[in-house]
């Protein structure tokens, strides 16, 4: 049925604009929520005119079953009346009846089926929307841990850049202890070296300086009967 068909259209037509524009899942959902619940409210409204069709065919099945049974009950009651030419053409008009209820029998028939899958096509979209509003709930959570885990990279980024830091910094610290090591060094090597005599004779000198005051000292006191 052409009707179907293009409602099916409809709906690839919504999954694929959403699968196009998937740049936020958690927007797209609702974006197709909403796109599926206007399909819905046409599907709904093209589904009530087809039931309308399905009752208006009935009925005229049913008014045209009745008329076959008045006229059938006329011509029964023309014979009884001894009335056979009105009875003849009571059945005449009986049979035309019956000729048309064929094509309405048929008509009746081929409304009910398409009744019957415009109410299944909306059921079951009914039923898929609601499946995909309790599915959008878990897309959303999933959306919402994946931004959580792309702020846990980019601070563990962060943290392994800290860590490359604190490595040059103790390679730089090293080397700066290297190079005052180096520079205390030169500093030793280039002293002058330490006499030994000279520095012996200095403490002589000055032993010799005090044993000479002391002498001076006790010529003093003797001098002054000290």
């Amino acid at each position: 049925m052409g009707m179907l068909d293009r409602f099916a259209d409809i709906i690839k037509a919504n999954v694929n604009d959403l699968l196009d524009r998937a740049e936020d899942p958690a927007k797209m959902v609702d974006q197709y929520l909403r796109d599926l619940a206007e399909s819905l409210a046409e599907v709904k409204e093209e589904t009530a005119g087809v039931m309308a069709e399905e009752a208006r065919c009935a009925r005229a099945v049913s008014e045209n079953r009745a008329e076959v049974e008045k006229y059938e009950g006329l011509a029964r009651r023309a014979l009884q009346a001894g009335n056979e030419d009105d009875a003849r053409t009571f059945l005449a008009k009986k049979q035309k009846l019956e000729a048309a209820g064929e094509g309405l029998a048929a008509a009746a028939a081929a409304a009910h089926e398409n009744a019957e899958k415009m109410r299944a096509m909306h059921d079951k979209l009914v039923s898929d929307i609601e499946e995909l509003r309790g599915r959008r709930e878990a897309i959303k959570a999933k959306v919402a841990v994946a931004k959580t885990q792309d702020k846990v990279n980019r601070v563990s980024s962060a943290g392994d850049g800290a860590a490359a830091a604190m490595s040059a910094f103790d390679r730089m610290e090293a080397k700066a202890d290297e190079m005052l090591d180096r520079s205390n060094a030169m500093s030793e090597l280039d002293a002058e070296p330490i006499d030994a005599a000279a520095a012996l004779e200095e403490k002589y000198a000055a032993a010799g300086a005090t044993a000479a005051v002391d002498d001076e000292l006790a010529r003093l006191k003797e001098e002054m009967g000290l």
